[in-house]
């Protein structure tokens, strides 16, 4: 995700810097023997401070970014402002003692610097509750923005789940089954009521145990070879080490889904899908026998996948593509690594 900077009008921090600097020079106007000369050197090394001060704050501020919580107040970060600003101050007194060289540079010295400690924790302050608002705001907006994502991802997934086409074309099946008088009509029955039974009870979920998603893609295929019989051939290798680890609901279903609407499936020509898993990774890879005729593809599928896995790992899935395969990579998701 894109990062986002906080910034501050360079107008503020030159007028607040100026009329600092002025503010300063008022004692001096007060004085009986008022030197306009040294009034202006003050005001300028407090208005040059000022600035330095500004900057300096702003730019070690953190760049907010939607993976950070806030640390809130920072006694280390204040810290270094406060070195910084007693070394630019030094540097700045002795351009004063350059130039007002009558003055008595100890007394004048330690002046400046407590002023300088002043403005700097005065300075440090403002950002902060400024950088925390905005930071709160922000917050606020990856909220409402994560909200209508995640809602219109529920819409497209609700959509896919229930594929008119799928359910036509399994009731098709069923019927031709019934009437050949198929022995396996009522495990077809039983498989296509389990599998919208997962839809109903997965669709509010964000994400499900990977053996509650085998359990899903083991009805799905089951009526898919239904159609298909020899046509598909799917296999399965994944650690049983990962059965227990999160998955967004019907992620599998999708990807296998997306594998016969783009490839041929046939008796002759089988579609080999393989189901494996390597180093905290679920692989989904078909070997490529596309379609001369291809099918109006949104694209909507894969991205609302990897749109839920950038929501809930903040980590996109990975697509890779051959001459002879395509594989689609999923990172697996532990209960302690997603939010």
């Amino acid at each position: 995700m894109n990062k986002k900077t906080f910034k501050i009008s360079n107008k503020i921090i030159w007028l607040s810097s100026l009329l600092l600097g002025i503010l300063t020079s008022v004692p001096k106007i007060a004085e009986h023997h008022f030197n306009p000369y040294e009034a202006l050197v003050d005001s300028t090394v407090t208005f040059l401070f000022a600035v330095l001060i500004w900057y300096y704050n702003i730019l070690t501020l953190p760049v907010y970014s939607s993976k950070d919580v806030s640390n809130g107040f920072s006694v280390m970060r204040l810290v270094k402002g406060l070195f910084f600003g007693i070394a630019v101050m030094f540097i700045l007194a002795c351009i004063q003692q350059y130039l007002l060289s009558h003055l008595n540079f100890g007394p004048v010295m330690l002046m400046f610097e407590v002023r300088g400690i002043l403005v700097n924790i005065a300075f440090y302050m403002f950002l902060h509750l400024l950088h925390q608002s905005y930071q709160n705001q922000q917050v606020g907006i990856e909220l409402e923005r994560t909200k209508a994502d995640n809602l219109g991802a529920q819409y497209e997934l609700l959509k896919q789940q229930v594929n008119p086409h799928f359910l036509f074309n399994s009731l098709n099946t069923l019927k031709y089954m019934v009437e050949s008088e198929d022995e396996h009509s009522v495990d077809f029955i039983l498989k296509l009521s389990n599998f919208y039974r997962f839809t109903l009870e997965s669709r509010k979920l964000d994400l499900i145990r990977l053996a509650e998603e085998l359990e899903i893609l083991d009805a799905y295929v089951f009526l898919l070879k239904a159609r298909f019989e020899e046509g598909i051939d799917l296999s399965i290798d994944i650690n049983p080490d990962y059965e227990q680890s999160l998955i967004p609901p019907f992620t599998l279903q999708l990807l296998v889904e997306n594998c016969i609407k783009h490839n041929i499936v046939s008796f002759d020509k089988p579609l080999k899908i393989k189901l494996y898993s390597e180093k905290d990774i679920l692989v989904v890879e078909n070997r490529l026998q596309l379609k001369t005729t291809r099918e109006i593809s949104t694209g909507l599928g894969l991205e609302n996948i990897n749109q839920r896995y950038t929501h809930l790992l903040n980590k996109a899935i990975e697509i890779q593509v051959s001459e002879t395969l395509f594989s689609i990579k999923l990172p697996i998701i532990y209960e302690n690594n997603h939010h």
